[in-house]
């Protein structure tokens, strides 16, 4: 363990150092924690990432802007139309590329319906690593549902490459909107059970009630996005407050925590955001197959495009919250700079502050409420 990380961590001998992971089923995925621990009482816990980078943004400024559109997908793998649309949207700037209307809604639907899938993996193993099992598995069938509509859309279950400069890559097939919604039906009314089943559970409302607190002004100082400083309560929302794409015209409720389980930013209301920023996605999709508009789903687009030099940033709403593309042309095919920036990246911040005084049980909590993805961390 290297020295930076022990005087880091201020660690005097006294007590345990731990790595929590990288391999640790909790972290879901290549995440490592050093935690230094003086019996079930941490002292401090640091991140300890990097064990999963790919140099996926490098890879950006190697290939062309076409090429590089599957490689956003392994950003977040778990959400990966977000970051289709984002890296597009920053093309788009650049190229002066305006997107047809039905393309935007195509977009937003599929969006908002790979939220839903994310957030379902989100609170099913949130449960999990709590410690109830059977919350996963009814997460997980509503899951594999979106998945087979989304395949259905495009023809991938996870790495969708779907969105494309300029537009969508499909148009939705004969009776696929009908199919959406009659899975909405479904789902809306699968919310009520679970929420049954685990969200209003005695047993979890305390075990996360008042854990991890993350008071307003602190999340904001991080630099938290998306449900994480929505649980905050800090009312923010890129659709909403900074609307791109079809989400101008669509009304839709933006969730924030109110500490029902306890304090206002503990661990339960980032859980909870995430359950009623389903309910909100459900709608969203369904104003968006009912208001489709006809038309052509791909504006005009060199095959090898070469944009003007200059710059572009655009920002969308993941499921783990902003997530920006800051993109530079020299005037060839290839992007002279490629940066990402992601919601996981920024949470990993936060923990070494409030760790201190925490037990190590609750540090499973803490990392499951943030809901974090490795490959965003790392790229």
């Amino acid at each position: 363990m290297s020295k930076l990380i022990l005087r880091r961590a201020g660690h005097t001998g006294e007590e345990m150092l731990l790595n929590f992971g990288p391999q640790h089923p909790s972290t879901h995925g290549v995440i490592n924690f050093i935690v230094d621990t003086d019996g079930e009482v941490m002292k401090k816990a640091i991140p300890d990432v990097g064990y999963l980078h790919r140099s996926i943004e490098k890879i950006g400024e190697v290939t062309g802007y076409p090429g590089f559109m599957p490689y956003t997908d392994r950003i977040d793998y778990v959400a990966a139309m977000f970051a289709n649309e984002g890296y597009a949207i920053a093309v788009e700037k650049l190229l002066k590329v305006e997107v047809p209307a039905r393309a935007q809604y195509l977009r937003a639907a599929s969006c908002e319906l790979c939220r839903i899938a994310s957030h379902l993996v989100s609170v099913g193993t949130m449960a999990t690593d709590i410690g109830a099992t059977t919350p996963l598995v009814h997460a997980l069938r509503e899951r594999e549902r979106i998945n087979d509509l989304i395949e259905a859309l495009c023809g991938a279950r996870l790495t969708y490459n779907y969105h494309r400069i300029g537009g969508v890559a499909f148009d939705m097939p004969t009776g696929w909107k009908d199919q959406v919604l009659a899975f909405l039906d479904h789902f809306e009314s699968m919310l009520t059970e679970f929420d049954r089943l685990i969200t209003y559970n005695e047993i979890y409302l305390k075990r996360l009630g008042s854990v991890a607190v993350i008071p307003r002004e602190l999340a904001i100082d991080y630099g938290l996005v998306g449900p994480n400083l929505r649980g905050s309560g800090v009312d923010w929302d890129l659709r909403r407050d900074a609307p791109y794409g079809a989400y101008k015209d669509f009304k839709f409720d933006v969730p924030v925590g109110k500490g029902l389980a306890g304090t206002v930013g503990d661990a339960f209301d980032r859980y909870h955001v995430r359950i009623l920023e389903m309910k909100q996605s459900s709608l969203i999709v369904r104003q968006a197959l009912e208001r489709m508009p006809e038309g052509e789903i791909m504006a005009k687009v060199q095959r090898k495009p070469k944009p003007e030099a200059g710059e572009a940033l655009s920002r969308v709403e993941s499921a783990r919250g902003e997530m920006a593309y800051y993109v530079v042309s020299d005037g060839t095919d290839k992007a002279y700079r490629v940066r990402a920036r992601t919601g996981s990246y920024l949470a990993m911040g936060i923990i070494e502050d409030i760790s201190p005084g925490m037990m190590i049980a609750d540090l499973v909590a803490l990392i499951a409420s943030l809901d974090v993805v490795a490959p965003e961390i790392d790229r």
